[in-house]
């Protein structure tokens, strides 16, 4: 018979896991939560791919054992802030110039693209999204990185990238392989969450070219920050507003459309219909992305 209490983001938890968590806080009576989920990261050698501890997703995790009864947590230190509320609020960023933007993609110039995650610029990236993305800002989770696209000093784009949805059939069936196969790579695969051209930019082939050139440079930016590269870009086209013209200009492919039950299943509420869109950074992704740990 099988001793997993449960499975956690991909971590498979063991009554052994269980027994010794309750020791540690057994051992060590005046630590806190957080303290308590360090030592336990450190124990089991639970690490990012950059080798930061995995701390906030252990906390998450003894916290979920705290509630099913499995450990006992001292009580909080600190009354926890209402993270849903304060991660809605976006500071408004600084005045720029929306006067419109005309012509060629050639008469733009050089154009500068930044990357702005906890650096100068985010907060004006994070209220252009706010403002003008039809789905607004959202705060990621995880890894992920912002670009604040520049042209002359004026902001004319934005591109997030997140970790890659759990599970997709439509990735499954690109790869060639059910998600178990490699689920233990998703952080090799990045998703365009949020791509935004200003609403005051009108120049043909601005979006495609962009993608292009973050296309070029990705894994490396993400490699620096994190310590692995990306083999994979994908991203969802909502074909109620959008027809997917400039990933298609830029050499992505589309390789099915969802169901329009949104990325719960069992959810009854239905969703706009959307295509998923890649772009493999290398011909050996599958090879990458199935190899073992």
């Amino acid at each position: 018979m099988s001793d997993v209490v449960l499975s956690y983001r991909g971590r498979a938890v063991r009554q052994a896991d269980v027994l010794f968590l309750r020791e540690l806080i057994a051992q060590n009576p005046g630590s806190s939560r957080r303290a308590l989920s360090v030592k336990a990261c450190q124990a089991w050698k639970w690490v990012q791919p950059n080798g930061q501890l995995r701390d906030m997703v252990c906390r998450s995790l003894m916290l979920v054992l705290h509630r099913a009864g499995h450990i006992e947590l001292p009580a909080p230190r600190i009354r926890a802030v209402n993270n849903a509320i304060v991660h809605r609020r976006v500071a408004r960023g600084p005045w720029c110039d929306t006067t419109a933007i005309e012509g060629s993609l050639a008469s733009l110039g050089p154009l500068e693209i930044r990357r702005v995650r906890r650096a100068d610029g985010e907060d004006l990236f994070n209220y252009l999204l706010n403002e003008y993305h039809y789905l607004g800002f959202s705060r990621p989770v995880g890894e992920h990185l912002k670009y604040l696209v520049v042209c002359n000093d004026r902001p004319i784009g934005c591109l997030a990238w997140n970790c890659g949805p759990l599970k997709l059939k439509l990735r499954d069936g690109f790869i060639g392989a059910p998600r178990q196969a490699y689920a233990h790579n998703l952080h090799l695969i990045a998703y365009n969450s949020r791509y935004l051209i200003a609403p005051w930019v009108v120049v043909p082939h601005l979006a495609s070219h962009l993608l292009g050139r973050i296309a070029g440079r990705l894994s490396a930016d993400w490699q620096s920050l994190y310590g692995h590269p990306i083999h994979l870009l994908e991203s969802f086209v909502d074909i109620e507003r959008f027809g997917g013209a400039c990933y298609r200009a830029a050499n992505w492919t589309c390789v099915g459309r969802s169901l329009g039950r949104g990325t719960k299943s069992k959810a009854q509420a239905r969703t706009s219909i959307k295509e998923l869109w890649v772009y493999p950074l290398g011909r050996d992704f599958r090879q990458k992305l199935l190899q073992p740990v």
